[in-house]
């Protein structure tokens, strides 16, 4: 059953004791002061039985708050757990005292456990924003910056002879039967015994020989089980077994691919699992030199307070996990909030112990209090942002765009690029700077071909020995749009002044004091959740620096 803070201290109480010695405007500070009032007991009444059934718990005030500080210092559980138990900021933080023995480090599995599988898995982050939300830090504040960081994954990136062992033996514990279906069909190798096959590595004939065992060891279990009834763990450990065994290689010298030999491919798949242990972190690459393997957090903030509005961890690589992919789902989040963010309006209403009920907030452009009109939100970001879908996300959204454009190369160096030829969107017709004129097709494609075989200006514009051919995306018109704006407005000032101060958000969610953060579980559900604390962390440490504080039983911010 839930378990409550004591209302009095006790003897030993640290911040008693010794609060005076824990700096005024720290996290630890605000947390002794005002924990309670931030995550309330209420707010977690449905993670336990009725009162009178059970032990009581660690007092939920306490467990959010220590959640929070570990999130904010990069600890593990058991780190967390010594910390509880001898650090003096920390005792005080959670109003325990001197003494106090702690807890197992695996009540925070307990308690994470809890609250992911509860209707309201981030009820830490929603906490901080309902705080922010009275505070109205970020009232009238209507500029948005968005930005994305790859933030390394919990476990060891496999090569591809140990993804196929590991994927095979996985199919061993999870599918019903397969023991015996391997001993009868898997000769490559004994997949009873662990680490890798042993094999003459320098020779490049023998380890294409064992790639080549294992790929079709793997193919046969497959094929053994396809018309199998299996449940969700079964058939997704043999659905990884059938990615591994595909991803990594190629038909060998000679070999048309139907004569079982293969070798390990001279290029890296595009959506390549790492690990068979984490199936969800990916390959990726900044640039051909920087290679990186794990997960993209994804954030918007606010470029003026450092608040994060929203946030996402994704895959670290798939079109749907791109920088603008994810971006239009914060710009519709933002236009479902009619422009103005929970940080914006009043703190919703609490109906007891159940979730926060919000208030409508007004219509997008309506008139704020002093009568005027609000400025549209406008989203900040690098050339990553620049494609045609989000800014057509943005514009029908009705904010503005305030993002690098992608720049232009043309097929010829010093040539004309594609805004040298005019569009005629309604005509649906295409003019080349030689003024020849093509309709554009139904794929939106504009073909020249034979117009171009004896046009003067063929060596400025193509190089193809069937001419030039133009692709127009579908929102063609934004991005002309952008490249003119950029280039003839104060536009670019504009982002200069603002989009680069969303780098300290970034910098403050993957480094803890000067090192890149590493996550600790696996899979994007988990460590989405810890992303979201994280950000909640952060945001609750920079209100605390702001002077935030409890005044006539509402949040006010001293500064």
């Amino acid at each position: 059953m839930r378990g409550f803070e004591r209302a009095d201290r006790q003897l030993l109480d640290a911040g008693m004791l010794a609060g005076h010695l824990i700096p005024e405007g720290s996290m630890f500070a605000f947390l002794a002061a005002h924990r309670a009032e931030v995550f309330r007991d209420a707010d977690y009444a449905d993670l336990f039985a009725p009162p009178g059934l059970g032990r009581p718990s660690i007092p939920a005030t306490q467990m959010a708050a220590i959640m929070t500080l570990q999130v904010l210092c990069d600890y593990s559980d058991r780190e967390t757990a010594e910390a509880v138990r001898f650090d003096v900021r920390w005792k005080a933080a959670i109003g325990a005292a001197l003494d106090d023995a702690g807890f197992d480090p695996s009540t925070l599995v307990y308690w994470r456990n809890r609250i992911a599988g509860s209707q309201r898995p981030h009820r830490v982050n929603d906490a901080v924003k309902t705080v922010a939300g009275e505070t109205g830090v970020l009232r009238g504040r209507r500029r948005r910056a968005v930005d994305s960081t790859i933030l390394a994954d919990a476990v060891a990136t496999q090569d591809t002879v140990t993804q196929l062992v590991s994927a095979v033996r996985r199919v061993a514990r999870e599918v019903p039967g397969a023991a015996g279906q391997i001993a009868a069909v898997c000769t490559g190798h004994d997949y009873s015994r662990p680490g890798k096959p042993k094999v003459d590595w320098d020779d490049p004939a023998a380890k294409d020989a064992l790639v080549s065992a294992l790929v079709n060891d793997a193919n046969a279990l497959v094929e053994a089980f396809k018309d199998a009834e299996l449940d969700e763990r079964a058939a997704s450990a043999l659905a990884l077994l059938a990615l591994v065994a595909g991803q990594d290689v190629e038909p060998a010298e000679g070999s048309d691919g139907r004569d079982g030999r293969c070798r390990i491919a001279r290029k890296v798949a595009e959506d390549r699992v790492v690990s068979t242990v984490d199936p969800d972190a990916r390959h990726t690459r900044k640039s051909p030199e920087a290679r990186r393997d794990g997960y993209r957090a994804h954030v918007a903030a606010d470029p003026e307070t450092g608040i994060i509005t929203d946030e996402k961890l994704t895959r670290a690589s798939g079109e749907e996990n791109s920088d603008p992919a994810v971006a239009e789902e914060f710009v519709a989040a933002e236009a479902g909030r009619a422009g103005s963010g929970p940080e914006d309006r009043p703190a919703p209403a609490r109906d007891g112990a159940g979730p926060a009920v919000a208030p409508q907030p007004p219509a997008a452009g309506a008139a704020g209090s002093d009568g005027g009109q609000e400025e549209p939100p406008a989203w900040y970001g690098d050339s990553a942002y620049g494609t045609g879908d989000l800014r057509g996300a943005i514009a029908d959204a009705g904010h503005q765009a305030v993002i690098k454009p992608k720049p232009l190369r043309p097929p010829v160096e010093g040539g004309f690029t594609v805004d040298d030829f005019a569009v005629d969107e309604r005509a649906g017709a295409v003019t080349c700077p030689a003024g020849n004129t093509v309709a554009l097709s139904r794929t939106r494609v504009a073909t020249f071909g034979a117009l171009c075989r004896d046009c003067p200006l063929r060596s400025r514009c193509t190089t193809c020995k069937t001419g030039r051919k133009i692709v127009l995306h579908p929102r063609d018109d934004l991005l002309r749009a952008a490249r003119r704006d950029w280039a003839a407005t104060g536009l670019r000032k504009d982002y200069m002044a603002w989009r680069p101060n969303v780098e300290r958000a970034i910098a403050q969610v993957a480094t803890f004091r000067g090192r890149r953060l590493k996550l600790r579980y696996r899979g994007v559900t988990k460590n989405h959740a810890w992303l979201k604390r994280r950000t909640a962390a952060l945001n609750l440490r920079n209100l605390a620096g702001m002077g935030l504080t409890r005044r006539d039983g509402a949040w006010v911010l001293a500064t």
